[in-house]
């Protein structure tokens, strides 16, 4: 199976990513088929070379069914190669469990 993904470069705490077309059973910095484009992190959001990206390339390979990991399929739908993902919404971590609850609704029902 193709992937499209981030392949780590730079020095340690100084990250640079290449954009890869690659097997997905490849080393996450291993071979890879096609270099599409970069993405520095390290920039400021605006800057022009903060992402760059072979649109025609990325756009023949999604067609050859190569399927993109979560970030880079940000960047082709912030540049409008492909539907934007569904965010998915984390459970609330704060709310108490069930049983703590259930005494909380007893010790109300016991002081009305």
């Amino acid at each position: 199976m193709l992937k499209i993904r981030l392949a780590r470069g730079g020095a340690k705490k100084r990250p640079f990513y290449s954009i890869v077309v690659t097997d997905s059973r490849n080393p996450r910095d291993g071979r890879f088929l096609e270099k599409i484009g970069t993405y520095n992190p390290m920039v400021a959001r605006d800057h022009a070379d903060r992402l760059k990206l072979d649109d025609a390339r990325a756009t023949h390979w999604l067609n050859f069914g190569a399927q993109p990991s979560d970030r880079v399929a940000r960047f082709l739908a912030d540049r409008g190669l492909r539907a934007p993902i569904a965010v998915k919404e984390t459970p609330k971590k704060s709310s108490p469990k069930a049983k703590a609850q259930e005494r909380a609704k007893a010790a109300a029902a016991a002081e009305a």
